[in-house]
């Protein structure tokens, strides 16, 4: 007898001490459900605690506690990558023999050598021209254009054939190790600046004025390819003009890129996905520096354009709206602007110019001029121009 009463006096026993530990167990939940409702107050209906017995607003609490999850690299951006770091932690050092190399993408003759002639003038050995003429041979009427072009091809806006021909132009100016900073320009780009002035601006700043904006709209973002998946997302797609001014070794990282460069080659054209038209050259610069060194850009373009008529292409100004008044106006802005296709005319957004941290005119080129401005603009170029940076 005493010994039943032994084995039955054990399990009471146990049972006595799991009714305080479900009690803490109990109050441990209410308490952690208690400390979310503080902590992540309500905001919406999918992300808070709405009441002490629902989970779900906790759990997305509780998930903010949780490391995020980053997506681990392919081995081709791994090698991109460290590529990129390699050439970006050697820049070039300035010397009295350090060009700016001006490339010249355009379909035949220039029209306004005779204006770019009067810039260049008296600046030899310190700057390099090259010229990708996409239709026909250029006539030239200055000597410092004469016999400046290399291996062309064909051209197609929209295309990546446009991106193609910048590379050619950037890897035949970076067979001369003077060429310290590179220039894209249009035929119908022209100089609003001295020489000197443009000179010191670009060799001295710490930065490539490369423009590299977000566009939520259906022309940025929305242009965005899920076949460039996983190696470019939707969050790093940007948009820009693909009228840049680049420093050598921006120049060397383009060139070595091959990884990026393909997914804008195969995926990037219109009609490629749905209706999106996407334009390779508004996008592929500035969604690779915006990727690899955000912080090497300025974000805007130091090439002055129009699009204030919200057209596919910028305005082209003609002779009867060139004055001296609107020629010091466009040289003085300080403030650029990018345009969005957000809404039914654009968005706008207004950044102000900085060089070097230092409040300064925004641009040194324009775009896009038809040729009946030349007599004009070369009779008050000495007007407009800035001298002192």
């Amino acid at each position: 007898m005493g010994e039943m009463q032994k084995n039955y006096q054990g399990p009471r026993h146990h049972t006595s001490l799991k009714k305080p530990l479900w009690v803490v167990l109990t109050v441990s939940v209410t308490s952690i459900l208690m400390i979310c409702t503080h902590m992540y107050p309500k905001h919406s209906k999918s992300s808070s605690c709405h009441g002490l017995y629902s989970t779900k607003g906790c759990e997305d609490a509780l998930s903010a506690w949780l490391p995020v999850h980053v997506r681990k690299f392919t081995d081709e951006e791994i090698a991109a990558r460290a590529v990129v770091r390699d050439i970006l932690r050697t820049p070039p050092f300035l010397t009295k023999n350090s060009k700016i190399a001006f490339l010249f993408l355009t379909p035949g003759t220039l029209p306004f050598e005779k204006l770019w002639d009067e810039f260049f003038e008296g600046h030899d050995g310190k700057f390099s021209i090259y010229i990708h003429p996409s239709k026909e041979r250029p006539v030239h009427i200055s000597r410092h254009f004469s016999d400046r072009e290399i291996h062309s091809d064909e051209v197609t806006w929209g295309r990546i054939s446009m991106v193609d021909a910048e590379k050619r132009l950037l890897v035949s100016a970076l067979e001369d190790p003077d060429n310290l900073h590179f220039v894209l320009l249009s035929e119908s780009c022209i100089p609003l600046h001295t020489f000197d002035y443009t000179y010191r601006y670009l060799l001295y700043s710490n930065v490539s004025f490369i423009e590299s904006f977000v566009d939520p709209g259906p022309h940025g973002t929305g242009r965005h390819m899920e076949h460039m998946l996983p190696e470019i997302s939707k969050e790093d797609f940007r948009k820009g003009a693909q009228w840049f001014t680049m420093k050598r070794q921006h120049a060397i990282i383009v060139m070595a890129d091959g990884l990026y460069y393909s997914k804008f080659r195969e995926y990037c054209g219109p009609g490629i996905e749905a209706d999106k038209n996407c334009i390779a050259d508004e996008h592929y610069l500035p969604t690779f520096f915006n990727m690899l060194d955000p912080m090497g850009i300025s974000n805007w373009s130091v090439t002055f354009v129009d699009w204030s008529e919200r057209r596919w292409h910028p305005k082209t100004y003609g002779a009867q709206e060139i004055s001296l008044e609107f020629m010091k106006n466009v040289t003085s802005e300080d403030t650029s602007v990018h345009v969005t296709s957000v809404g039914k005319h654009g968005d706008e957004l207004h950044w102000p110019c900085t060089w070097n941290g230092i409040r300064r005119p925004c641009y040194l080129f324009a775009r896009k001029f038809h040729p009946d401005t030349l007599d004009t603009l070369v009779n008050i170029f000495p007007n407009y121009t800035s001298t002192v940076v």
